[in-house]
């Protein structure tokens, strides 16, 4: 089944924490991140920086709709 993204979340802990959401209603999920930050401070920023939510394509309007995102985007 085809993966899509559901949402990009500011940071990695505001990512675990919508994942949590959806996790709760049933929905699978997984983060990643989308803006790698480089250079030695990494390991400490890695919590931060853009990280989209991703879903299967079947899940895809009912998480946009938990997550109170517009469904016709």
């Amino acid at each position: 089944m085809e993966e899509v993204r559901a949402t990009v979340a500011s940071s990695e802990p505001e990512a675990e924490m919508l994942c949590g959401l959806l996790r709760a209603n049933g929905i699978e999920c997984y983060f990643r991140k989308i803006d790698l930050l480089e250079g030695s401070m990494v390991g400490m920023l890695s919590a931060f920086g853009r990280t989209e939510i991703i879903v299967r394509d079947a899940d895809l309007e009912q998480a946009r709709e938990l997550l109170g995102l517009d469904t016709d985007v």
